[in-house]
């Protein structure tokens, strides 16, 4: 079998799944499912895990330890519904996972960890090359304490993804400190949920957010403070940074669309409902000490009562579609060379 996914770099245009979405103003859009995910991976074996036992495992982690170390060919691991509370770490030695669940609202991973440390805290943490999600849940629910004590200090990662090649589908992300550390590599988030307050998606992968809800829960106890992004990219030729395409940004309470990690932070909404949750300032440069002029925080044609551009940073750009034109293909990730299935990006 082919080590890698080669399926005539597949644009999914048609599906038996249709959602709408009038309220945001988007026209019906293509799901992407689990049968077609299935078909396109076309794995040879596929691993059974139930929290009730019927399954060959009762542990998605000992699911994970039976694949074995060097693995080059995709296996299916299928989580039946319940919640599993467990840590679960995809290793670099087992690559090619496919990790289907029953639905992000059936299938759920939970822990409860907090630590000075991100990876330490990870409730998933993926270092493994080719992995794909498909409708799972996965929430760090510890407790970060009140905004001025030390424990609030401590991170609450819910997914720490920091390997190559990654995409998740119809998944969702739960936590209330740095939610979603998108660490390094390319990835592909499709119609997934993302929860959480303060930097709840930082990190300096290279990714694509597609149509993927984000759900901001504000801390009332303290001014303006929380971010949805914090992105790291350190140098002019690093290539990373963060895109949502055509997704949903609302909550309680006021955020920013992001703050400057680093020198050369690159963040981009585009297409994207900002409800009022977002606040007029749009963008934030809060704890970085250093020059704007290389930070890179922009939208385009965004929509909805927090995307008026009047009073955004002075940094923040308003792109043309001349500007948007390479982040709104599927090229910023290569993705046409490994991604098993993904949908039509247009300007």
């Amino acid at each position: 079998m082919q080590t890698s996914i080669h399926v005539g770099f597949l644009v999914i245009l048609v599906s038996s799944v249709f959602v709408s979405n009038v309220a945001h103003g988007s026209s019906a859009d293509t799901v992407i499912d689990s049968s077609l995910l299935t078909e396109r991976i076309a794995a040879n074996r596929t691993i059974k895990v139930d929290i009730n036992g019927d399954g060959e495992f009762t542990s998605i982690q000992d699911a994970i330890d039976s694949v074995p170390d060097g693995n080059s060919e995709w296996i299916i691991i299928h989580v039946r519904k319940g919640t599993y509370r467990e840590k679960i770490h995809i290793p670099t030695n087992k690559p090619y996972i496919f990790m289907r669940g029953n639905g992000r609202g059936r299938t759920r991973v939970v822990w409860d960890h907090s630590s000075f440390d991100n990876t330490d805290s990870a409730t998933l943490r993926v270092e493994g090359a080719n992995f794909v999600a498909f409708g799972i849940s996965f929430k760090n629910d510890a407790n970060i304490g009140l905004p001025s004590s030390i424990q609030n200090e401590k991170q609450s990662v819910a997914a720490l993804v920091g390997a190559d090649k990654v995409a998740f589908y119809h998944c969702a992300f739960y936590s209330a400190h740095n939610t979603l550390f998108d660490y390094k590599g390319r990835h592909y988030y499709d119609d997934c949920y993302i929860q959480g307050s303060i930097d709840f998606i930082f990190g300096r992968a290279r990714s694509i957010f597609h149509d993927c809800e984000i759900f901001v829960v504000s801390d009332d106890r303290v001014e303006i403070g929380g971010s949805i992004t914090a992105q790291n990219r350190q140098t002019a030729g690093e290539d990373s940074g963060f895109v949502f395409i055509e997704g949903r940004v609302y909550g309680i309470g006021g955020v920013y669309l992001g703050r400057a990690k680093g020198a050369y932070s690159r963040v981009l909404f585009a297409k994207t409902y900002l409800s009022k949750t977002i606040v007029p300032h749009g963008w934030t440069n809060w704890s970085y000490n250093g020059t704007t002029k290389n930070i890179y925080h922009a939208e385009y044609k965004c929509h909805g009562p927090g995307s008026i551009p009047n009073d955004r940073a002075p940094w923040a750009l308003q792109l043309s579609e001349k500007q948007v034109a390479p982040f709104m293909s599927i090229d910023f990730i290569d993705g046409k060379e490994w991604l098993p299935a993904h949908r039509l990006l247009e300007l």
